[in-house]
């Protein structure tokens, strides 16, 4: 016949999530750490690639790793002097967050039901609800960026909201959330309510350990970000287990291969080898803001992540001239509630200071 029947419906209009990715000598522009892994994660994953059986499908669930990741959890929690414990059953791998953002949707999406999401924040969270039929309630940021927590309280308490997705530290503005805050939210709804903490690494404290006493709270987590794996693909989330089992119903089997489960195995045993480096971008970081609010006309948004967004006159025109000299950030000039807005990724020190000294010749 020559021709393909027309895809769903539920396509029409649905433009693919593009990362902007473009070639670049200084990549800024994806959130990615500056370094890859250390030393003694590179030689545990080469040992362990000796003698793999490639042959043989994976672990379905990832189970060694999600035994190590609940060990893990359970040491910060009492190091913290909280009193939590978990199991692999509060534990689920998958194929990066972008899997598991996906399973959220299926999950607790769909015709009929509704996500809240706090704009402006990751772009994914209604792309995958447009994909599944999910209708979106969104509740603006204020001014500075912050959460209007009485708006989102508010609104929860209407009753007809199915899922809440929240992001701390927030992608792009940098912001996290209080644990007063998600108190009450969760205490106002019996919706699900996703905690996005994929760069909370950067910031002060995650508040994972709120799961022990809200069936409802769902928290999601990544090795992209401060363990250096954006090219392995590998995330999860912690849930109560009457949550985890919903996800299981919905995830793809196999998602995780072998490999992945293996350096991921590396890397939650060998996490402390990883935090000078995250101490390295946080000091950056206030480096960088320091710079930036001494630049005339430009505004740095405090950040508790590894990137700082910047609103900047015709930032459009300053993304240009930033990669005409070899440095690639993040463009949101153009995207509702960021007009003007460039996102800057934590480099390594060179890197910050050639971003730097390119800035202060382009707005000067």
């Amino acid at each position: 016949m020559g021709k393909v029947r027309k895809s769903q419906d539920a396509l029409d209009g649905i433009i693919p999530y593009d990362p902007k990715y473009l070639p670049a000598r200084v990549l800024l522009s994806a959130n990615e750490n500056p370094n890859s892994v250390p030393a003694v994660v590179e030689e545990e994953i080469l040992a362990g690639l000796k003698g793999f059986a490639f042959n043989r499908y994976p672990d379905p669930l990832a189970n060694e790793l999600r035994d190590l990741i609940a060990e893990r959890e359970n040491k910060a929690f009492e190091a913290a002097g909280v009193d939590v414990r978990f199991s692999r059953e509060n534990v689920l791998v998958g194929n990066a967050g972008d899997e598991l953002l996906f399973d959220f949707s299926l999950a607790w999406g769909g015709p009929g039901r509704t996500l809240l999401n706090v704009v402006p924040t990751f772009s994914v969270y209604a792309a995958n609800s447009e994909l599944t039929g999910t209708r979106v309630v969104e509740v603006p940021r204020c001014a500075d960026y912050s959460i209007d927590e009485e708006a989102v309280i508010a609104r929860v308490a209407q009753g007809d909201i199915d899922q809440v997705v929240i992001t701390s530290p927030n992608n792009p503005t940098g912001d996290a959330v209080s644990e007063g805050f998600m108190q009450r939210l969760l205490a106002a709804t019996d919706a699900l309510v996703m905690l996005d903490e994929a760069y909370i690494e950067f910031a002060e404290g995650s508040l994972a350990h709120l799961i022990a006493e809200h069936e409802n709270l769902l928290v999601l987590r990544t090795f992209s970000k401060a363990y250096s794996c954006a090219g392995v693909r590998l995330g999860y989330i912690l849930a109560q287990p009457s949550v985890i089992t919903e996800f299981i119903k919905v995830r793809q089997p196999y998602s995780v291969d072998a490999i992945s489960q293996l350096v991921g195995r590396a890397v939650v045993r060998h996490s402390d080898a990883f935090v000078p480096g995250i101490q390295a971008i946080k000091s950056e970081r206030a480096l960088i803001l320091e710079a930036l609010r001494a630049l005339p006309g430009v505004e740095a948004y405090d950040s508790c992540a590894n990137f700082i967004l910047v609103r900047i006159p015709g930032a459009d025109k300053v993304w240009e001239a930033l990669y005409e000299r070899g440095i690639l950030v993040r463009d949101f000039s153009h995207s509702k509630g960021l007009e003007n807005c460039l996102r800057l990724t934590v480099g390594t020190a060179a890197e910050n200071q050639e971003l730097l000294a390119a800035l202060r010749e382009i707005v000067k």
